[in-house]
């Protein structure tokens, strides 16, 4: 599932497997259907 929230006056879609966020909801939800629940490998 993914969870928006609001910071610097932008709304946000944070992975709630990841915790990874993102500007887009759409690509939220592609990167949550992957997602295998630990860190990311990359910076955020």
């Amino acid at each position: 599932m993914v969870t928006a929230t609001e910071r610097d006056d932008m709304t946000w879609y944070q992975c709630d497997a990841c915790g990874l966020l993102f500007d887009d909801p759409d690509d939220a939800e592609q990167h949550e259907e992957h997602c295998d629940a630990e860190d990311p490998s990359y910076l955020q």
